[in-house]
Parts: C-alpha cells; structure tokens; sequence
C-alpha cells in the first residue's frame, strides 16, 4: 500500500501502524492512499483480473466496492481521530487508532464497476465520543459515480 503524506507526524504514524497491523485484504485490494488532507480520504487502485465479478463485462465484484468503501470511511475516521490527537504522545494516539472499527456499513450500487482505474473519497458527516459516520464515494476513471456508502464506526 502506497503512503504518500504531506505531513510528517502523519507519515510516521501510518507507517507504524501499518508495520504493526496490515492486513491481507489491504494487500489484496493493492490501493494507494492519495495525500489525503487530515478531513478527507482519498483512496486509488487499478482493476485486475482478481477483482472482477462479472467476467464477462469485466466489472468489480461487488465485495470489492464494498470492502474498498469500508476501507475508505475507516481510513477517514483514522485521519479525524488523528487531527483531533495531534500532538499527543503517539502511544495516545495509536491507543484512539486502534480503537476505530466497522459498526455499519451501506452501500448503494449506481452503475457496474467497469473501468481501469477507481478512486474512493470520503468525509465524516459527524465524530462523537464513540461513533462517527461517514459518507464514501467510488469514481471510475471516467468520472462516472459507481457506489456510494454510508458506515458507522466505533471511535472510543
């Protein structure tokens, strides 16, 4: 998984966190992070064969636009509890990190995921003390709306 961070404190904890805990379906999905800014996530990656669901219109498995969008609303509460602890000792701020997990998540599926490249964007709607929601996107390399999503996350 590519990290590409303007801001140092930021780079440094990804790639901890990242060392300590990377699991396969990161590896599997092969996204990248796209400098993201501290209140919006921005994910990319490039359709393989180990993607599709429909080989026949070569579209993405819809596991797949779920998992990337999941991915997406998790990496954006990350960035949030990240902005919200900046500063602390990293200890605090790992402790707050590995505390975000998946409550919800809804997906609507608007057109087959057809495309070479997809990118995921996503923003918190609203950050509580124990659950955020955020709101997910899924473009493909036209620009073309392919899924939306909805995900509610454990933050405390």
């Amino acid at each position: 998984m590519g990290i590409e961070f303007e801001d140092d404190e930021l780079r440094v904890l990804v790639e901890f966190f990242h060392a300590q805990h990377n699991p396969a379906i990161n590896e599997f999905l092969g996204f990248t992070m796209d400098s993201p800014d501290l209140d919006n996530a921005s994910l990319k990656f490039e359709m393989r064969d180990e993607l599709i669901g429909n080989y026949i219109y070569r579209t993405l498995h819809g596991g797949v636009i779920s998992a990337i969008l999941d991915i997406t609303g998790g990496h954006v509460v990350f960035l949030k509890q990240f902005k919200r602890a900046r500063g602390q000792p990293i200890e605090k701020i790992m402790k707050k990190a590995t505390r975000i997990g998946t409550i919800d998540i809804r997906i609507d599926y608007l057109l087959p995921g057809t495309g070479n490249n997809f990118s995921t964007s996503g923003y918190v709607l609203r950050i509580g003390n124990k659950v955020a929601v955020t709101r997910m996107e899924l473009h493909n390399d036209r620009q073309e709306l392919i899924a939306v999503g909805t995900g509610s996350y454990t933050v405390g």
